[in-house]
């Protein structure tokens, strides 16, 4: 499974195609995000990835959870968003 770290300053089109890459290689991916502006773009990253691989007749799943971080010695909530194959 591959892990992706989303910022608020990721570029959603970008994360949408690293998930679209994977998705097509048939592998799962992790989201980790901290932060409401963190969230939002994964979020959209997810929702732009669904467009990229339906024509190609995939549909992607995404299942949201929270999960510890740790973060320069310190530990973070985090929202995590696993994305596979439906």
């Amino acid at each position: 499974m591959e892990v992706l770290k989303v910022s608020t300053t990721s570029a959603p089109k970008s994360v949408a195609g690293a998930i679209a890459a994977i998705a097509r290689n048939g592998n799962s991916t992790e989201i980790q995000a901290i932060g409401a502006g963190a969230v939002n773009q994964a979020v959209k990253s997810i929702a732009i990835a669904r467009g990229y691989v339906a024509p190609n007749g995939i549909e992607l799943v995404c299942i949201p959870a929270f999960s510890q971080i740790e973060v320069d010695g310190e530990l973070k909530t985090s929202i995590k968003f696993l994305v596979e194959r439906r």
